[in-house]
């Protein structure tokens, strides 16, 4: 073991963030490309675009659970985490690199329906995602103990991961997506890959007696956080999916050719994006981490997706510039900042350590399930006559999430709030 990993030092927290930051790339590759080379290049419709992206949950459904089961009891390649890590990011990269050939692919094996292989190409990515994701982020609770040290461990891996994210949408901003995706394929490759060779994780996992308990008498508290954690997810995907819909009707101005009113809309999306995640990354580790310790993990949480709610309601009825937007996409990434971070931390303490995988591939049911609920968006915004209707919805949904996330109990908040007594003298 290196003597960082003994230290938990600042760059330990950097390098175990890696791999996460490599699925996270491939994902802001999916949310900044796929609806819009399935729009401008492949023109297909609003609906068909969702049925293309809800491939990506039902790969989720199955593939997280099963690999995070499969991960905790394994031992293989030298790691419990690390065999997954290496073939997910492995197949990611190359179905990042399939994204802008989908037409190739179809000729290659003989199918006229560009949908059929989209829907392909999209399960298959998000299946690579999914084997890899679920394996990072246990990664980080295997080797970071209970408390503030793994809120630090995973407020890492949201400003590193974050910052990549932005330079994802700024490449895809200024450059433009096939930039973003030639350079994608070697960063999530890379990142998937080399960090692995740094990182030692444990062959046992040490479990307190009273983490086997309280699991089984915390289920509870956990379906809150799912049931919190998911509705905050169908405001957020349905955003992510949709969000060419509003910006062609509201933002983006008729353009005197389809190349132009493409790459236009594009741009917008890209920005918005990078906006959203510049607040995204700078929070966690800045400011979401210290507040947390302050007034708890569940505050600042519920806190943030309010915030967020109002977001989405300003842009539905106040934004119809690009600066508009972007500033408003700006308060919509406080509630990304936690979205991305302190659920995994606020989760991870009521459960068995021992099962980390198996319960954070439960814990992203509330992420993919959602995910495939917002298909149902795309129906409505097809018979809608003015798409703010998607951001009504969206706020809608997190307005909810905040309500139920003031249900969920605390321990740190509780620890916070109890004063302490000097010693005596």
């Amino acid at each position: 073991m290196l003597d960082m990993q003994k230290r938990l030092s600042n760059s330990f927290n950097a390098i175990i963030s890696l791999p996460s930051t490599a699925m996270g790339f491939a994902l802001c590759i999916q949310i900044s490309a796929l609806s819009w080379l399935l729009s401008t290049k492949y023109h297909l419709d609003i609906h068909e675009i969702g049925i293309v992206w809800a491939a990506g949950p039902l790969a989720g459904i199955i593939g997280q659970v099963l690999i995070g089961l499969i991960s905790d009891g394994a031992w293989f390649w030298g790691g419990r985490r690390r065999p997954f890590i290496l073939i997910g990011g492995t197949l990611a990269a190359l179905m990042v690199f399939l994204l802008p050939r989908i037409d190739a692919v179809a000729s290659l094996l003989g199918i006229g329906n560009l949908l059929v292989v989209a829907v392909i190409v999209a399960l298959t990515l998000d299946l690579s995602i999914n084997i890899g994701f679920n394996p990072t982020r246990a990664l980080i609770a295997d080797v970071t103990p209970d408390g503030e040290a793994r809120t630090r461990g995973f407020t890492w891996m949201q400003t590193i991961s974050g910052f990549w994210g932005v330079m994802a949408y700024l490449i895809g901003a200024f450059i433009d997506n096939y930039a973003l995706i030639s350079i994608g394929v070697v960063i999530v490759f890379a990142f998937s890959v080399v960090p692995m060779f740094f990182v030692t994780e444990p062959r046992e996992l040490s479990v307190k007696s009273d983490q086997v308990a309280a699991t089984a008498t915390e289920w509870g508290q956990l379906w809150r956080i799912y049931l919190a954690h998911g509705f905050s997810w169908i405001g957020v995907q349905s955003m992510f999916v949709y969000i060419i819909a509003f910006i062609q009707q509201h933002i983006v101005s008729g353009p005197n050719s389809m190349a132009a009113f493409a790459a236009q809309s594009g741009h917008v999306i890209s920005i918005s994006f990078a906006v959203m995640n510049v607040v995204g990354f700078l929070l966690p580790a800045l400011v979401l981490a210290p507040l947390a310790a302050r007034i708890g993990r569940v505050r600042t949480q519920a806190g943030c997706i309010a915030l967020m709610a109002l977001g989405y309601f300003a842009i539905a009825f106040m934004a119809r510039t690009p600066v508009m937007l972007y500033a408003l996409m700006a308060v919509v990434g406080i509630g990304w900042s936690a979205v991305v971070s302190l659920p995994f931390a606020i989760m991870s303490e009521k459960v068995d350590k021992s099962r980390m995988g198996f319960f954070m591939g439960i814990f992203n049911l509330s992420v993919v399930i959602p995910q495939l609920l917002s298909t149902g968006v795309g129906y409505v915004l097809k018979s809608a006559a003015d798409s703010n209707v998607l951001f009504i919805i969206c706020g809608s949904c997190l307005a909810i999430s905040a309500g139920l996330w003031c249900l969920v109990s605390d321990k740190h908040a509780a620890a916070a709030a109890t004063p302490q007594l000097s010693p005596a003298h």
